[in-house]
């Protein structure tokens, strides 16, 4: 099998799989440079609700394949991989990053991107870059302070050693940890939960967990409840007890 990530979509999900087994599921500087451009598919497709990034067979992902850091046509791999986590990142839907065995350097910095992390027992996360003399990236140190505070996040790029998935969910870097026979069910379930709640309410949630919103947005947002029927809607299924069906939808980018 050829490097690659691999696109399914299903039940409102798309799930993302980091593929190259014989490296442990190492990003490549062409799996850095293509992610983006993926995450954006799948953001302007409507039957999208809910992104699931994990990696094929038994690891998330072992980092940033070595090899291809000086092969980068001229652009740094690591200015790639920052690309590709701010887009993660800033994906306009719920993101889950589904982990098993090791999530480390690159992969570590991958997760951190998305809004949530359910781990399977014996998943081992680290970030690395001090084995490697690598200034890790400023925007992707205070992405980790944010995750995990500062105490954790200097423990875990001073030393470069790997915690198991108990320490990361103590940690707050994992949201949930779960046995490996279950966790692909768990993850499942919970974006099926995610993908028949209100996208305006995540969407905007989304936005403000991110920094302090300005008048501008804040406006945005209120013109969009008002226009979206979704509060009539979650009210009124309430009541008559029944699923809600949200209209509002994260509109395509460029769209108006």
């Amino acid at each position: 099998m050829d490097p690659a990530l691999h696109l399914d979509v299903a039940d409102a999900t798309a799930t993302v799989r980091i593929a190259n087994p014989a490296k442990r599921n190492a990003m490549t500087t062409d799996m850095w440079r293509a992610l983006p451009g993926l995450l954006e598919r799948c953001a302007d497709d409507p039957d999208v609700r809910v992104l699931v990034l994990t990696g094929e067979g038994g690891t998330f992902c072992a980092g940033a394949d070595i090899s291809s850091l000086s092969a980068d046509d001229g652009v740094g791999s690591r200015d790639l991989a920052v690309a590709a986590e701010e887009a993660l990142a800033a994906f306009p839907k719920p993101t889950i990053a589904a982990v098993r065995g090791y999530c480390v350097g690159g992969g570590c910095q991958l997760a951190t991107a998305c809004d949530l992390r359910f781990a399977a027992e014996g998943a081992s996360f680290g970030v690395t870059p001090a084995r490697l003399g690598i200034v890790y990236p400023a925007s992707s140190t205070r992405r980790l302070v944010d995750l995990v505070g500062p105490a954790t996040a200097k423990y875990l790029l001073f030393s470069a050693e790997l915690i198991d998935a108990q320490r990361a969910l103590r940690t707050g870097l994992v949201d949930e940890v779960w046995p490996q026979e279950a966790l692909e069910k768990r993850v499942a379930e919970f974006a099926r939960t995610l993908a028949s709640r209100s996208q305006l309410t995540q969407a905007a949630a989304k936005e403000f967990a991110a920094g302090p919103a300005g008048p501008e947005r804040l406006a945005h947002w209120a013109e969009q409840a008002r226009g979206s029927g979704d509060t009539t809607e979650g009210v009124t299924a309430f009541l008559e007890r029944r699923q809600p069906r949200f209209a509002w939808t994260v509109r395509p980018a460029g769209s108006r």
